[in-house]
């Protein structure tokens, strides 16, 4: 079922953090409600409506929305399904490219949110615009420990970290987040390992002591998984971060 979105929106609940983030930069007056994992920007003041996996419908409800924004990877399809079924219009993003996330967040600001899209999100597109040149590295990307999940196939991380010169050896894995044993991501031998602080919160204190010999880089997870705001300044920081 589809419900179409009024032409002037006024009322937006988002059910993604960095959606929220992108909303709350651009017309913040219109952000209604937001996840409890919505962290961004800081000082947030919204209504809450639980988590991105187990959303409080009826709280959404209760907001009336003109349009609720999701994703596909992040929301569930039968939470989206019962918010159409009780007539709330729903824009579903579907990002596995940076490429695409330009296109979609530009599409939602003009079709969801009914909206010019923002400077910064120009900024952000040119900010990722010179190809990298140097000199290109293997890497794993853990985002799980018990068991141990790394970043496979068609993921918007895998391809941040590509225009990076960092390559992931696990882009060609059928799954897009495998489960593999410690002994196999160590036995790869690749140059370097990317631990994001997110969803897994690694840190210096856990998570490199697990792959003695080999480089580890601590990401912020927002800047390696977030397209939105972030993006402006997440090339430059995450070089940095990589080494």
């Amino acid at each position: 079922m589809r419900v179409r979105i009024p032409e002037t929106v006024r009322r937006i609940v988002s059910l993604v953090p960095s959606l929220t983030e992108s909303v709350a930069a651009t017309v913040p007056d219109a952000l209604a409600g937001a996840t409890d994992w919505c962290s961004h920007p800081a000082g947030l003041d919204v209504a809450r409506v639980r988590g991105t996996k187990n959303p409080d419908l009826d709280a959404i409800l209760r907001l009336r929305p003109d349009v609720v924004l999701a994703n596909a990877e992040e929301n569930r399809a039968p939470d989206i399904e019962a918010l159409r079924e009780a007539g709330v219009a729903v824009w579903v993003t579907r990002i596995e490219t940076l490429a695409e996330a330009f296109v979609s967040l530009e599409r939602m600001f003009e079709h969801a949110c009914r909206t010019e899209p923002p400077g910064w999100l120009a900024v952000a597109r040119e900010a990722w615009q010179t190809p990298y040149a140097g000199p290109r590295r293997t890497a794993v990307i853990p985002i799980w420990r018990r068991p141990w999940m790394v970043v496979g196939r068609d993921t918007f991380t895998g391809d941040a970290l590509r225009h990076l010169g960092v390559d992931n050896l696990y882009a060609g894995h059928v799954e897009r987040y495998p489960k593999i044993p410690l002994g196999e991501l160590t036995g790869r031998r690749s140059d370097l390992v990317v631990l994001p602080d997110e969803p897994y919160a690694f840190s210096a204190t856990d998570g490199p002591e697990s792959f003695p010999g080999l480089p580890c880089a601590l990401v912020s997870g927002r800047l390696l998984t977030w397209y939105g705001p972030s993006l402006v300044t997440a090339r430059d920081e995450l070089r940095r971060a990589l080494g």
